[in-house]
């Protein structure tokens, strides 16, 4: 059985000052093309469909267009909500949607309630786990804590549960979920999983990864978040996303998944195609004279650009003279040249707080006020101040 796994649209999301609609518009195109001329059999979608909880107008047309072209394909679509997405609004009239062969899963409570589909080899129920944020569903799940670690076990159990008793013998499972997943059983980040500055952090509940060891006994897991195509184990994979959504992504070379599901027990075959993209990415520095002078630098002349500068101090009218030059200069960043002299001097405000979460600035917080760092109790007492901080968010962005 073959699948096209795709993830992390972000419908209605800018690149900077540029409107991504018409790049998002043709990706939906290409995608619907790729479908039919690599004959799939169904279609995974692995969250974020949108980018915000609240979509703008013209991110919701996009989505109803997508729908009509993906139900003219013929073919079952199984798509899940990701953390960006309102899982309410999203799942608004999935009934009536799965008649026209689109199933969207954003409910947990659905989470053990698979598409059933069937080839050569057999049948094979692919279920979709939607992005599950800890405190909110960890009840509803009966989840041993409200961590990311326990509530998608939780899920994964009822997966398990409805393959045994109400699935024939031997039939294969695929899984859509929405989470930052880990090589082995994800006791640290694994440095080769690769993160992007456009992904929303998820540490709300304490440690936001998952091991991947989770998903054992799955044939295939289709994963979302993360923007980078890139494999976690054999059968565990990100699609990444479609287009860039910030410069940490210009290296990042943007595909659709496509997977081969054969005989049960064996590894699925993987193959990326390359995703169209609408204008390449490039990250230049250095003194603005030299940038503006310098020959070599022409062909960035048509390149969405982040220019990081290095003079002393930030130049006069830097970004109009930038663009003159590279008309698609996006970002401007200024870095002051190291000074040896003040390689002993106090970091800045920004500096400290670069790369730390909420909780570790509210622990710095105490440690710098009373002179010692917060006692195991007042660092739960401050876990769950952030955790519940996060949470009165995300109701709000639901509402």
């Amino acid at each position: 059985m073959r699948f096209l796994h795709t993830s992390d649209w972000h419908l209605g999301r800018r690149f900077h000052s540029e409107d991504l609609i018409p790049a998002q518009e043709a990706f939906l195109d290409h995608l619907v093309a790729t479908a039919r001329s690599e004959d799939v059999d169904a279609i995974l979608v692995a969250g974020d469909i949108y980018d915000r909880a609240i979509p703008s107008l013209d991110a919701v047309r996009l989505f109803n267009r997508a729908l009509h072209q993906l139900a003219d394909l013929d073919v079952p679509i199984i798509m899940i909500s990701g953390n960006h997405d309102s899982a309410h609004r999203l799942g608004l009239g999935s009934g009536l949607f799965a008649r026209a062969g689109i199933h969207l899963r954003t409910d947990p409570a659905t989470c053990d309630v698979p598409v059933l589909l069937e080839d050569a080899d057999g049948p094979v129920a692919v279920y979709g786990i939607p992005y599950l944020e800890p405190s909110m569903v960890r009840t509803q799940l009966e989840a041993e804590a409200a961590s990311h670690h326990a509530v998608l076990t939780a899920a994964l159990d009822r997966v398990h549960a409805d393959l045994t008793n109400r699935q024939p013998a031997g039939t294969r499972c695929v899984v859509l979920a929405h989470a930052f997943v880990t090589p082995g059983t994800g006791q640290n980040k694994d440095q080769n999983i690769q993160e992007s500055d456009s992904e929303r952090d998820l540490s709300v509940g304490g440690v936001a990864h998952v091991g991947a060891d989770a998903f054992d006994g799955i044939d295939y897991v289709a994963l979302g978040h993360l923007h980078g195509p890139q494999k976690v184990t054999d059968r565990v994979h990100y699609s990444g996303s479609p287009l860039a959504y910030s410069f940490s992504e210009a290296t990042h070379t943007k595909s659709l998944t496509i997977v081969d599901l054969t005989a049960p027990g064996t590894a699925p075959a993987l193959k990326r195609l390359p995703c169209p993209k609408p204008r390449r990415l490039e990250r230049i520095e250095g003194l603005i004279d030299d940038l503006l002078a310098d020959p070599a630098h022409e062909p960035l002349t048509d390149a969405w650009l982040e220019v990081t500068l290095t003079d002393p101090a930030l130049p006069f009218e830097a970004m109009g003279r930038l663009r003159r030059r590279f008309p698609h200069t996006l970002s401007l960043k200024h870095q002051r040249p190291f000074i040896p002299a003040q390689a002993t001097g106090t970091p800045t405000y920004t500096e400290r707080l670069q790369g730390r979460s909420e909780l570790d600035i509210a622990c710095d917080f105490i440690a710098d006020l009373r002179g010692t760092a917060p006692t195991p109790d007042e660092h739960a007492l401050l876990q769950k101040a952030v955790d519940a901080a996060r949470v009165n968010e995300l109701q709000k962005e639901t509402v």
